[in-house]
């Protein structure tokens, strides 16, 4: 694919920024979308003359809609980095387009707020199945043109087809170089600096690699429940809400080759050969190599909180995972037979996104007092800590040669004094500028589905209820059990 024109769009073409959010009044709006604006406004990444379209169907003036903002989106804003006076200059961006996005035929009102000549970037943090209406209803008012970009919010359908659909949909109106998929995790620090780890360091890459690595752990535990997703996350579960995007993405740049460049194509080429080299599941291969779990009652944060079952919007025989455990194998030279492992789960002990690349014991047991035979290994630390800790083995002080697993740890907080932008306002200022790099390609998503959807479908068949684990765990003794059997345990 040719990526001159992405190259091109890398540029400030000079134009008026006007950004439109739509589900504007919504939670993911309030949480994240805003405060990262706020952020890039501050420290002066947006263009000088932007504008914040929020549509919502709320009948506010501007005074109600800014005091619906004070109330649910400052307090976002850390008080390090909140600012009267930015703040106030953040708020004169803001305008409020009353809209009803499934009942408006056409988006008039839209059109007569938005400017002519800008430079539009629409983010849809809607529900997926509004995606084609709002999609449609944009070109047909004349608000999409060369220069329009479009956001998708994940989760990006629930199947292969829906995904398809939406993809076919929003790609009548908007080019592929238009469409920016975003996955969160893609725009965290210590995920864009394993590009760097890997393919920047040249004592790591001869080691990157079937025999010398055994094997890789991928974890993305959280803390909180479904809470006030439950009657989304229901219809969902872990596999779509967080496997076949976010460990998918992990996933990928850690078992890359080499791009040929940092051009988004040549990147997004290179991990999707990952997806499309990941071993297709049997129904065998999912009955062993697959854990799913549910949360019951427990303790977490030292409080008791509710199962499951328990909590509003979720029926009492639902058989959704809010946990997966597995194991996957990369058919290529590079990771042949080593076994990459993948966990995500809610409820769990505490939050923690890590990976754990575990290499090779010596072929010969010099010291044969190694404790407890753990190998070396790199840990690579997204959240909450940001940090890359490569553990090794010294002796011990005093006679004999006993060995002890030390650490050189590399702390990217006190490495890099200066501000870390968090993922959004990261991937947000990637899209203005026209960086689509760590954005998904629609193949590459589609990958992903066929790969995760025969799973999803294989636990149907099987009709299997997901193993409880008590909430404030690290989740059922049967992900446990998935490790140990090939002599590995998770790194906690």
């Amino acid at each position: 694919m040719s990526t001159s024109n992405e190259h091109a769009k890398e540029q400030d073409n000079g134009l008026p920024l006007d950004m439109t959010i739509f589900g504007g009044m919504g939670d993911l709006a309030m949480r994240k979308l805003l405060p990262a604006l706020y952020m890039a406004f501050l420290h002066g990444n947006l263009p000088a003359s932007t504008r914040i379209l929020s549509t919502g169907r709320q009948d506010y003036d501007r005074a109600a809609y800014l005091a619906f903002v004070e109330e649910h989106s400052r307090s976002f804003i850390s008080a390090a980095n909140f600012n009267e006076k930015s703040w106030a200059g953040f708020l004169d961006l803001l305008v409020y387009v009353r809209l009803d996005v499934s009942a408006a035929p056409v988006f008039d009102t839209l059109k007569d707020a938005s400017r002519e000549g800008a430079q539009r970037v629409f983010y849809l943090a809607t529900a997926p199945s509004l995606f084609t209406t709002i999609c449609d209803r944009l070109a047909a008012t004349g608000l999409v043109d060369a220069n329009a970009r479009v956001v998708l919010e994940k989760p990006l359908g629930r199947d292969l087809a829906s995904a398809v659909e939406i993809n076919e949909a929003v790609g009548k109106h908007f080019a592929e170089s238009q469409i920016y998929r975003i996955d969160h995790y893609l725009g965290k620090e210590t995920v864009q600096n394993l590009m760097v780890l890997r393919f920047g360091n040249s004592i790591l890459e001869p080691l990157w690699r079937a025999p010398n690595i055994a094997s890789v752990q991928i974890t993305v535990a959280e803390e909180v429940g479904v809470g006030s997703r439950a009657g989304f996350y229901d219809s969902a579960g872990a596999m779509r809400d967080m496997v076949q995007n976010h460990l998918m993405q992990l996933l990928c740049i850690v078992a890359m080759e080499p791009p040929t460049s940092l051009s988004p194509d040549a990147v997004r080429d290179e991990k999707l050969k990952v997806i499309r080299s990941l071993r297709r599941m049997t129904l065998a291969d999912i009955a062993r190599d697959t854990v799913r779990g549910q949360y019951s009652r427990g303790v977490s944060g030292n409080q008791e909180v509710k199962g499951y079952h328990e909590e509003s919007n979720v029926p009492a025989d639902s058989h959704t995972e809010t946990f997966v455990a597995l194991r996957a194998h990369i058919d290529t030279w590079r990771w042949s037979k080593v076994p990459f492992y993948l966990r995500t789960g809610k409820r769990m002990q505490r939050r923690s996104s890590k990976i754990v690349i575990e290499f090779a014991n010596p072929p010969f047991p010099l010291f044969p007092e190694t404790p407890g035979g753990v190998a070396n290994r790199l840990v690579i630390e997204l959240q909450p800590e940001e940090a890359i800790k490569l553990q090794l083995f010294a002796k011990q002080p005093g006679s004999g040669m006993q060995m002890q697993q030390v650490a050189l740890n590399l702390d990217l907080q006190s490495a890099f004094q200066q501000r870390r932008a968090e993922a959004y306002e990261r991937l947000l200022i990637d899209v203005v500028r026209g960086r689509l790099t760590h954005f998904m390609r629609r193949d590459e998503l589609e990958a992903a589905w066929e790969w995760v959807e025969p799973i999803i479908n294989g636990w149907e068949t099987l009709n299997e209820k997901p193993h409880a684990y008590a909430a404030g765990s690290w989740g059922p003794a049967e992900s446990f059990a998935l490790l140990a059997r090939d002599g590995f345990g998770w790194v906690e």
